[in-house]
């Protein structure tokens, strides 16, 4: 006999987290793709140019890091 969602769910309430967990790191991945799109299209000087690409950077070694995080949370051993 087949198991519903619900008591699957219910057996194993981590893999719900895990989802919700890992949609939201997808989710600021996406957010910092679109940001860097939108500095594509300014016009800007040099320096400011790095700056951007300095802060795109930032913000993917954080969600880098966040993403090991969620990892590290859910690894079975």
């Amino acid at each position: 006999m087949k198991a519903s969602y619900l008591e699957v769910l219910k057996e194993f309430p981590q893999d719900t987290e895990w989802s919700r967990d890992w949609s939201k790191i997808t989710e600021v991945f996406d957010t910092i793709e679109y940001l860097e799109s939108l500095f594509d299209s300014f016009e800007v000087s040099y320096l400011r140019e790095l700056q951007q690409q300095m802060l795109i950077l930032n913000l993917k070694k954080y969600a880098w890091s966040l993403q090991g995080l969620i990892v590290e949370k859910y690894r079975t051993e």
